[in-house]
């Protein structure tokens, strides 16, 4: 676990025990800090009090076997509510209690989740009046990074593309022998990973919820992939939404590197404004052909782009060409994301599940010559202009889910579409209609909560639908 010593003695709010929050608690606490913890989910609040042997009941207080114990705040019966944090007991180093009913003055800083929306929850509000800082996990390493052995830290944000071009980066260096450890949106909580030996490069996958709770991490290597309308009921506006991306670049010192795709006007103003960095500053340009040949599951254009991002990085590194043209042949991808799952009766059957706006569509749709497209879901927008391009590749569109009557109307009449309603008929229509060297496409365009847990829950049931097909 990666902890810091400046942490000793202070005392911090947590709010938000998923992944990241869960992991900060324990690293605080490892580092010697004090913690009081909520999450609106009762589970996650008794999942995060240490265990003893033997312990089963956690409501009262809890010995955490490791030196650190935890005790349940009155914050937790309803009907109390505490002006100020609960005083420090000796041996308790975990409260839980909620944000809201303390004075938030008191702590040297408020940590949230980045799935808290700070435009909206009032906890954000409390803690700026108070003058405390409101920060994520991401900050808590840019923290630890003082007393780490010498490395490097890369960082890539955008709207599309994130975990395909760091879990690349990863493989490449993997590939390298140059030790590294992958984390942050991608799903592996960074200060959870054991810290790297000397010369490691920890690549970091960063969206824009934890750039905005991040205040010094500065990248050695800093990458914006692009932007396009996403997440703006978390910003008042476009713009705004832009201007959190900037913000990675912003954070770095003289003399590193920054990388961005010129792709989309947003991300084209960002270099423009930096371009004072000079050497230090790469663009990526839409139809940049490529010498190296790349693996299978690089296909499309946004992966040539994501596949790009990479190279630069990886030579910004210093890591040698010949480890960067192997790391890019064998790279096998990632789940729901361009990925061939089944090959039946010369039908290619293609998961991009992930693909949850027109803008990440667009480019799946660019990858293959005759589709079959599944589209829909629970949409982010009410068009499909971005993926008109390419509509001339679909043989035939199958919608489902909640927006599956207005894509159907809006496909009509560029593409053969047909209601399928549900993903299982939307498969086996798919199948039936397809012909040998086409390529039955699940990239809905939208979010998946209208019919699935997650994205990756409608991934996997598109994947046994299709391996239960003769």
């Amino acid at each position: 676990m990666i902890v810091s010593p400046t942490w000793a003695g202070k005392r911090f709010a947590v709010l938000g025990l998923a992944r990241s929050g869960a992991t900060s608690v324990r690293a605080l606490l490892a580092g010697g800090a004090s913690v009081v913890a909520w999450d609106s989910d009762a589970g996650r609040r008794v999942q995060i009090l240490p265990r003893g042997p033997g312990e089963g009941d956690h409501e009262h207080s809890a010995n955490g076997g490791g030196g650190a114990t935890a005790v349940v705040s009155p914050s937790l019966a309803p009907s109390v509510s505490l002006r100020s944090p609960p005083p420090p007991v000796p041996g308790e180093d975990l409260v839980l209690a909620d944000p809201l009913d303390l004075d938030l003055a008191a702590f040297d800083a408020l940590i949230v989740s980045p799935g808290v929306p700070l435009n909206r929850h009032p906890v954000a509000a409390k803690a700026r009046a108070a003058g405390t800082p409101i920060i994520g996990d991401i900050e808590l390493f840019a923290q630890a990074r003082a007393a780490l052995p010498p490395h490097k830290v890369v960082g890539v944000t955008g709207t599309n593309g994130k975990s395909t071009t760091v879990s690349l980066i990863h493989h490449i260096l993997q590939t390298a022998g140059i030790p590294s450890r992958l984390g942050g949106n991608i799903g592996l909580p960074i200060l959870e990973q054991e810290p790297l030996p000397a010369g490691g490069v920890y690549v970091l996958e960063l969206s824009s919820y934890q750039i905005d709770l991040t205040q010094t991490l500065d990248c050695d290597v800093a990458v914006l992939l692009n932007i396009t309308p996403d997440h703006l009921d978390r910003y008042d506006g476009f713009e705004a939404y832009a201007a959190a991306k900037a913000r990675l670049f912003a954070m770095q010192s003289k003399g590193h590197a920054a990388i961005i795709g010129i792709g989309d006007a947003a991300s084209a103003q960002i270099a423009r404004s930096l371009s004072a960095r000079g050497e230090d500053l790469t663009k990526i340009a839409p139809g940049v052909c490529m010498v190296q040949p790349l693996s299978p599951s690089l296909a499309g254009p946004h992966n040539l782009q994501n596949a790009l991002a990479a190279i630069n990085v990886c030579e910004a590194l210093g890591v040698p060409h010949a480890a960067i043209d192997a790391g890019l042949l064998s790279f096998t991808g990632l789940p729901h994301r361009m990925e061939r799952i089944a090959t039946k009766h010369g039908v290619a059957f293609v998961n991009d599940s992930k693909a949850t706006n027109p803008e990440s569509t667009a480019p799946a749709l660019a990858a293959f010559e005759r589709i079959h497209w599944i589209v829909g879901g629970q949409a982010k927008s009410d068009d499909l202009d971005a993926c008109a391009p390419s509509f001339g590749r679909v043989v035939r569109a199958y919608t489902i889910g909640a927006s599956g009557a207005t894509f159907a109307d809006i496909l009509g009449g560029k593409v053969p579409v047909e209601e399928s309603g549900t993903l299982a008929a939307a498969v086996a229509a798919a199948a039936a209609n397809a012909r040998a060297g086409d390529t039955v496409l699940l990239s809905p365009a939208c979010a998946s909560f209208d019919q699935f847990r997650d994205f990756e829950d409608r991934g996997d049931q598109f994947r046994a639908y299709v391996e239960a097909l003769v």
